[in-house]
């Protein structure tokens, strides 16, 4: 009989893999539990989206990446319950699962606000599906500009809406704009991509919001001379095929483009509500777990939940930003405490070490904060691509990126711009 305690990680995000690669030396036995049989590096998922990489070069095999790890199994599975009386989790399909500790860390989806029904026609970017999805949508948008008779519809192809003025909106933002300016300039006959009207909405007063004003500043400026529009105070309030509706300073506007994408907002996964009826844990507005200062649940200190999917707030109260340092400095100290208390020892509360914030506009466009120290330029964009290399999982992967930047770099060419979507998507209905 195998008497090592049982560790059991749901989810294989950043939190859940960097609390399984910090125990690889424990004495105890770790089960890792995901939908996906892989990884996937979701700050770059935004350049699938928009052709500069492929899918393989974010992904990492969970297997692969865990292969020397002995203490540990891989499970391709979905929990759908957890019993804390019979400490298990419940799968979809197969037999429960017990543990002697539980790491919760499944994340964040999309979230329309009460609009579900605009899932269809404003895809957000979380999966990998969703980022073929939308490259499909942008590409067949100007190979339907391209052949349409009618120049108002041509018009119509030509324009993307962006809903959502964070990172990640100012990022996709940023490589529509490199890819209408530059890399697609020459490709078609008819049109110039250089004329396609990118459109950045956001409801605050700036874009960046959780940025420092001069850098939210810098932004757009950055984002402005690659011919991207943003447009601040504007609250998105109905979306139809082919059109957006939306409240500037009072006053309702009807934006018509065949291309609308989603970087709004996001929600907690299904299993915070499980988390929230089955342990009476509290929920924050986005669903989004209420955790002790050790990441624990309150009364179940077996029980941790961390990443996206966990409120975990500074000393003044705010709640530290849903980004992958977080989550992987949440999963290692989860790792630390779980080994410590197995020795009856104990270690103080989780305090996040903030590296700073990143963001990226285009080629050698950025802006960067390090406390106190602010960036932007290329210097910002040589510092988020380093960062970003360095914190790819597994080295083939890292080696595939910096070639695809530099090959970029130096042509403005990317080399993955394909419509693959296997569904009919929306800018196919002309």
């Amino acid at each position: 009989m195998n008497e090592q305690p049982h560790i059991v990680i749901v989810g294989g995000g950043f939190g859940g893999l960097y609390a399984a690669k910090a125990l690889r030396f424990a004495p105890v036995r770790v089960t890792l539990i995901d939908q996906r049989n892989f990884h996937l590096f979701q700050p770059l998922l935004y350049q699938v989206a928009t052709g500069v990489l492929s899918p393989g070069d974010i992904a990492s095999p969970l297997r692969g990446v865990l292969h020397a790890q002995k203490n540990i199994s891989v499970i391709k599975a979905q929990v759908v319950d957890i019993d804390p009386v019979k400490h298990c989790v419940i799968l979809q399909d197969g037999d429960p699962i017990e543990f002697d500790y539980l790491i919760v860390a499944t994340g964040i989806t999309h979230h329309y606000f009460g609009h579900d029904e605009w899932a269809a026609l404003a895809p957000g970017l979380k999966e990998v599906e969703d980022a073929i999805e939308i490259r499909s949508r942008v590409l067949n948008a100007f190979e339907n500009a391209e052949r349409e008779q009618d120049w108002q519809r041509c018009v119509e192809w030509m324009t993307f809406v962006i809903v959502g003025g964070g990172p990640t909106g100012v990022e996709l933002a940023g490589a529509l704009g490199e890819m209408t300016h530059h890399t697609l300039k020459n490709d078609f006959s008819n049109i110039d991509p250089r004329l396609s009207q990118i459109q950045v909405l956001e409801v605050a007063e700036r874009i960046l919001p959780t940025y420092h004003p001069s850098s939210s500043a810098k932004a757009t400026k950055q984002l402005e001379k690659l011919g991207v529009t943003v447009r601040t105070n504007t609250r998105v309030t109905h979306i139809v095929d082919g059109v957006v509706t939306v409240n500037a300073s009072g006053q309702d506007e009807q934006i018509h483009a065949r291309t609308i994408l989603w970087a709004a907002g996001t929600r907690a996964s299904p299993l915070g509500a499980v988390i929230a009826q089955r342990m009476n844990a509290q929920l924050d507005r986005a669903g989004r777990v209420q955790v002790e200062r050790d990441l624990s649940l309150t009364n179940h200190p077996n029980v941790f939940v961390i990443g996206d999917l966990a409120v975990v707030r500074k000393r003044n109260g705010e709640p530290l930003p849903g980004v992958a340092p977080v989550a992987m400095q949440e999963g290692q100290y989860v790792a630390r405490l779980i080994k410590r208390r197995l020795r009856d020892k104990t270690i103080p509360p989780f305090k996040y070490f903030d590296k700073g914030d990143l963001a990226v506009i285009g080629r050698n466009k950025a802006v960067a904060e390090f406390g106190p120290i602010r960036l932007d330029g290329i210097i910002a964009w040589f510092a988020w691509a380093g960062v970003h290399i360095f914190n790819l999982i597994e080295f083939d992967n890292k080696v595939l990126v910096l070639i695809e930047w530099a090959f970029n770099y130096f042509t403005h060419k990317r080399g993955a711009r394909l419509i693959t979507a296997s569904t009919r998507t929306q800018n196919e209905k002309n």
